[in-house]
């Protein structure tokens, strides 16, 4: 078995890494700057300054797009750099419990990183502690910064779900009946759902919560499908708009609405997320009609460039990130500003603009 020596990169949902780039992107831009002009001077590749890695990625449920595209941009940036790292994917099967235990075994192998993308980290103190003790730098993805974290890689989710909600309220004119699948072991589903109830909601009393329901994320789709047509059966026509949390219990809900024969002018569907399907049913008419893109190939890019910078180059965790949380921009889309098939939709200006 490969010796495995460690920094564990937690991968939470409560960064978001804004598009002016903020304290954190200067430090990050002068460290590539600074490595460039010394490897002009040396006639060398900047890819060269690299060294290799052992890392454990923990997925929460690698089943999810976003987890996939989050892992694809650190896969492609490795690429890029040619930096040989060895990465070890392991499966938390959506429990915090899990989660906590992979960390823990990711620390006993001795991994030189650990990722955990998407986490519930509330069971994870003590697993995050060996890490620290062990000396393993831990970084998040979209998981909601925890204390023996380095720093969480995320979207801002109360400005995403003001956006989506937002943009839902109107879309109705101020009446109606929605439904909302939401979900609270993650953090940013939970923060977006809290959003939309105890705010956009709130300030819009015509607009009435006739149900919401609390995803099971061990069956996510299966889940919010049934819900949908449970609902369907319940309320029928009385339901103008569905609100879901992420785009993948809102493309299920989309696919119960037409099963049962009903049009994106009778009942419509909100997501976040930005993921490629989503954006093709608001293409092609479905009642999926809005979503948010996340930038999760950035996270990941993101997280690969700060574990070169703090576990191959030695810099001081203080000198590379500042804060908990970095914040990636996200652009809410709509039928009236979707990108160009094939295009990175979290790169399109935003709806609002």
């Amino acid at each position: 078995m490969t010796k495995r020596v460690g920094i564990v990169c937690a991968v939470l949902t409560v960064v978001f890494w804004g598009c002016d780039g903020g304290s954190d992107s200067a430090v990050t831009n002068a460290a590539d700057s600074a490595r460039n002009d010394s490897a002009q001077a040396e006639g060398e590749s900047v890819a060269s300054v690299t060294t290799e890695l052992d890392i454990a990625w923990v997925h929460m449920s690698p089943a999810a797009q976003s987890e996939q595209r989050a892992y694809a941009g650190f896969m492609d940036h490795l690429a890029k750099m040619n930096w040989e790292w060895n990465i070890s994917e392991v499966d938390s099967d959506g429990s915090g419990e899990r989660m906590a235990n992979n960390i823990e075994d990711a620390v006993a192998r001795g991994v030189d990183a650990i990722i955990v993308s998407m986490a519930d980290l509330r069971a994870s103190a003590v697993a995050l502690k060996s890490a620290n003790d062990a000396r393993i730098p831990v970084f998040s993805i979209d998981s909601q910064y925890t204390p023996g974290v380095v720093v969480d890689i995320t979207s801002n989710n109360y400005v995403m779900s003001s956006k989506v909600s937002s943009y839902l309220v109107d879309r109705l004119g101020g009446t109606g009946n929605v439904v909302a699948l939401t979900m609270a072991e993650h953090h940013g589903v939970r923060k977006r759902g809290n959003i939309l109830i105890e705010n956009i909601l709130l300030e819009n009393p015509g607009i009435t919560l006739l149900e919401d329901h609390n995803i099971d994320y061990s069956n996510f789709y299966a889940d919010s499908q049934k819900t949908m047509e449970d609902w369907l059966i319940k309320y029928g026509s009385q339901i103008d708009a569905v609100w879901a949390g992420w785009d993948e219990p809102g493309m299920a809900a989309s696919e119960a609405i037409k099963a049962n024969g009903f049009t994106r002018d009778e009942i419509f569907v909100t997501g976040i997320d930005g993921h490629a399907d989503a954006i093709e049913a608001i293409r092609r008419g479905d009642p999926m009609i809005a979503t948010v893109a996340q930038a999760f190939e950035v996270m990941g890019e993101k997280c690969a460039q700060l574990i070169q910078s703090i576990v191959v180059e030695g810099k001081p965790v203080a000198d590379v990130v500042q804060v908990t949380t970095l914040y990636v921009d996200a652009p809410l889309l709509t039928d009236m500003n979707l990108p160009e098939p094939g295009e990175p939709a979290y790169l399109t200006a935003d709806f609002y603009e």
